[in-house]
């Protein structure tokens, strides 16, 4: 489901579809090792789904690859710092709400 306020969207349940990543650029870049996921998380930052995509790696603990803007390393830390949450989505939801309302 989609959660929207009047005139704006909290959260995009369909999220994918959306993503800049989806197209324009080769899987390949997401999946670069070292350096070279620098350059894929600058594909993120033009994206505006990033929180969606972010959450649902978070929540289904990916490994692989540069999902919401961080790498496989930035999300097991984050993960590790915060044990605690157990729903990714629902931080991010309630914190975008926070920020549009």
């Amino acid at each position: 489901m989609t959660a929207v306020m009047p005139d704006k969207v909290i959260w995009d349940d369909n999220w994918a579809a959306r993503a800049v990543c989806r197209t324009g650029s080769s899987p390949d870049e997401l999946f670069a090792k070292g350096a070279a996921q620098q350059t894929a998380k600058v594909i993120c930052q033009r994206c505006p789904v990033v929180a969606e995509c972010l959450a649902d790696a978070l929540d289904n603990k990916t490994e692989y690859g540069v999902w919401g803007g961080m790498t496989e390393r930035e999300r097991r830390a984050l993960l590790r710092r915060r044990p605690d949450v157990r729903s990714w989505e629902q931080l991010f939801k309630i914190a975008r709400a926070d920020e549009l309302g």
